[in-house]
C-alpha cells in the first residue's frame, strides 16, 4: 500500500544553488529558515541540488561560462563532504533533508547520504534514465510538472504506482519569476481529478505576494508546497522568485489561515458547532396555536401558524405537526410545546432535552 501522508502538509524550501558553493552560506540559510520553521510549527523539508559536476558538463564545454547554466553549475559546486554537513544541519534544525539529483551519480549520493525524499525537476520529468535510477532508491518522490505533456505525467504516475513508490505531483509553471496571470491554479483541480490517488502540490515562483496563492492552492486541495529560498547577505543579489525568511514566515502564516478558513477535510459533512447552532436557532420560527385547541385535538395545518421567537421547549418549523394529538389544551396564540403532543419527540429524553435547550 502506498503511504501518501508523507507528503501531506509538507513544505519544501528549495535552496537550489543559493549557497553559491560556500558551505558557510548554506549553513546560514539553513539556520535562518529553521528558526522560521520552529516559530510556525510546520513540517518542512529543505532541499538542495546534487550534480556530478565533473561529468554533468561535457569536458569540451566546461570553459563556456557565457552559458548561464554551465557558469552557475561550476560556480556553485560543493563537495560530497560539504553536502553531508549541510544535510546534517538540516536535520539538526528540525527539518527534513531533501535533494534534487540531476544525474545518476547524484542519485547514488542521495542513497549514500540517506536522503528521505527525492525531487524530480520539471526538466527531468521524461528523463527515463534518471527516473529509473531514482526508482531504485525506493524513496518517496515529488515531481514538478512544469512544461510537461499529459503523456509525460500519465507515464510518470503509472511508473511509480506500478512500483508502489509514493509520488506527489506539483502543479508548476516554469517561469522565473511568475506573474499572477502565469499561475494557472485551476490545474490543481485538473490534477486532483485525473490522479485521485496521488497527492497534488503547488510549486510557485511568483514574487508579488506570499499569501494569496497559498490560500487558493490549499482551498483547491494542494497539500504540499514549494518555494525557492535565499538570504540577503554577503552582497549576493536575491533573485525575485526567491523568498527570504520574513517572506516565508508570511507564507506559513497564510497556510495556518487557510487551514482555519477551510476547516476539516472535505470528505465528509462538517460538524456544526454549538455556537453556530445556537445562532441559527434564534432565527427559526416557532409553532403557535391559531385558535384555542382542546386536549385530544388532531392537529391540522389550519390550526397553527409559525412566528418568531422560538421559545424553549416549543416545537418549530423543523418538526412535523400534522396528525399529532394534543395531550392538553393550548390557548390561542400560545406556543405548542413538546409536552403538549403525543409524539415520539415527547418520549425521547435526548430529543426533549434538545428542544428545551434551544430558543428563548
Amino acid at each position: 500500500m502506498i503511504i501518501r501522508n508523507v507528503f501531506d502538509e509538507l513544505f519544501v524550501l528549495e535552496m537550489a544553488n543559493n549557497h553559491w558553493g560556500r558551505l558557510d552560506r548554506g549553513l546560514k540559510i539553513v539556520s535562518d529558515f529553521s528558526q522560521v520553521v520552529r516559530f510556525n510549527n510546520v513540517r518542512v523539508a529543505i532541499k538542495v541540488q546534487f550534480r556530478d559536476v565533473e561529468n554533468f558538463i561535457h569536458r569540451d564545454w566546461r570553459t563556456r561560462t557565457d552559458i548561464r547554466y554551465i557558469k552557475k553549475t561550476l560556480a556553485t559546486e560543493l563537495s560530497n563532504k560539504d553536502y553531508a554537513t549541510l544535510l546534517r544541519a538540516i536535520r539538526d534544525g528540525g527539518c527534513i533533508p531533501m535533494a534534487t539529483p540531476f544525474d545518476e551519480a547524484s542519485v547514488e549520493l542521495c542513497g549514500l547520504l540517506d536522503v528521505p525524499i527525492i525531487k524530480l525537476a520539471s526538466s527531468d520529468i521524461n528523463d527515463w534514465f534518471l527516473i529509473e535510477k531514482i526508482a531504485t532508491l525506493r524513496k518517496p518522490v515529488i515531481a514538478s510538472t512544469g512544461g510537461s505533456s499529459m503523456k509525460d505525467v500519465d507515464d510518470l504516475v503509472t511508473f511509480f504506482a506500478n512500483r508502489n513508490i509514493p509520488l506527489a505531483l506539483n502543479h508548476c509553471v516554469s517561469i522565473y519569476p511568475s506573474e499572477y496571470r502565469d499561475l494557472e491554479m485551476n490545474q490543481i483541480d485538473f490534477l486532483r481529478g485525473r490522479y485521485p490517488e496521488t497527492t497534488i502540490g503547488f510549486s510557485t515562483h511568483e514574487y508579488r505576494d506570499w499569501s494569496a496563492s497559498l490560500l487558493i492552492a490549499y482551498a483547491k486541495g494542494a497539500r504540499t508546497f514549494e518555494r525557492h529560498i535565499d538570504i540577503d547577505e554577503g552582497g549576493v543579489p536575491v533573485s525575485p522568485y526567491c523568498s527570504q525568511p520574513h517572506q516565508i514566515d508570511a507564507w506559513f502564516r497564510a497556510f495556518h489561515l487557510a487551514q482555519e478558513m477551510c476547516g476539516g477535510p472535505g470528505t465528509a459533512k462538517r460538524h456544526c458547532s454549538q455556537e453556530e447552532n445556537k445562532y441559527l436557532d434564534g432565527l427559526v420560527r416557532g409553532v403557535y396555536a391559531r385558535h384555542d385547541l382542546p386536549r385530544g385535538h388532531v392537529l391540522r395545518d389550519e390550526d397553527l401558524y409559525l412566528a418568531i421567537p422560538l421559545q424553549a421547549g416549543q416545537l418549530s418549523c423543523r418538526e412535523t405537526m400534522r396528525g399529532q394529538v394534543l395531550t392538553e389544551d393550548v390557548k390561542a396564540d400560545g406556543a405548542v410545546r413538546i409536552e403538549n403532543i403525543d409524539s415520539p419527540y415527547a418520549h425521547r429524553k435526548e430529543m426533549s432535552q434538545h428542544i428545551y435547550a434551544r430558543g428563548f
